[in-house]
């Protein structure tokens, strides 16, 4: 289904994921709003792009879009970017919250090793971000009497990885699938959507840079996904397309796996 003439914006769009979320997006007609910490981040993981951000390279292929570099974990600056938005294009219809990240070293990564500087700051990428997001960008919406909002939850929110290698980054996320509820319940009689997404193992271009020091991307691991394979940022792109659109207008709430099957099996 097409957004022509609705606005989006995508965090953590530099690469991966968001990167192509804000194509997928932009493909459907939207008006796309890109941030990012650090947007040069996708050539360090080896990341291709056709133009030098993935704003422009929307632009080039006849798309509109807005790049804003921010740190999302400051408080001020989810209101800057809402108003940025809004500066830009005078509406906001979709907001896909995907900046995070599971950036605690694997040495400190297991529950009795945690420290409170990693703690504090997986919240702050993983939970944080979204909630200051969404709250900035609920007035908008309100105002609209409608809106979606897709946070970006993980598989490891609902299992446990071998030796609790993912123990603060599953935390994380399990404190926003329960946010994504709570906000589905208090902004559903405003005509506000709020859902979640659940990626499984997703080769993007940093789980690929990180995927021998975590122990992941092994053969032994695609032998655990029924598919028979590891996801890519283009199937979750189409989970995003179904959550944003009238195809799930009767859905909210909701966490969707999008892991190939992989909660099916054996940890």
């Amino acid at each position: 289904m097409r957004l022509d003439g609705q606005t989006a914006i995508v965090t953590g769009a530099a690469r991966g994921l968001g990167r192509a979320f804000a194509h997928h997006l932009a493909g459907l007609g939207a008006n796309v709003v890109v941030t990012d910490l650090d947007f040069a981040q996708a050539s360090a993981f080896g990341e291709e792009l056709s133009a030098e951000t993935v704003a422009e390279e929307i632009e080039q292929l006849g798309g509109s879009a807005q790049r804003i570099e921010t740190d999302l974990t400051k408080p001020a600056s989810a209101r800057a970017l809402v108003e940025a938005c809004l500066d830009r294009f005078g509406r906001l219809d979709i907001l896909v919250n995907n900046a995070g990240g599971n950036l605690v070293p694997v040495e400190r990564s297991s529950p009795s090793c945690v420290i409170e500087e990693d703690a504090r700051a997986a919240m702050d990428l993983n939970f944080m971000t979204a909630l200051q997001c969404s709250q900035a960008a609920i007035p908008a919406m309100k105002a609209r009497g409608k809106g979606v909002i897709v946070n970006m939850s993980s598989a490891s929110a609902r299992f446990i990885s071998a030796g609790g290698s993912s123990a603060l980054y599953g935390a994380a996320k399990a404190a926003l699938t329960h946010l994504t509820r709570s906000m589905a319940l208090e902004l559903g009689p405003h005509g506000i959507r709020v859902n979640a997404m659940a990626p499984g193992l997703i080769w993007t271009s940093r789980v690929k840079a990180q995927s021998e020091a975590r122990g992941i991307g092994r053969a032994a691991d695609v032998g655990r996904v029924p598919l028979g394979r590891y996801g890519t940022p283009e199937d979750c792109a189409l989970v995003l397309e179904f959550l944003v659109t009238d195809l799930s207008r009767y859905v909210t709430g909701q966490c969707i796996s999008v892991c190939g099957g992989t909660q099916l099996t054996a940890a």
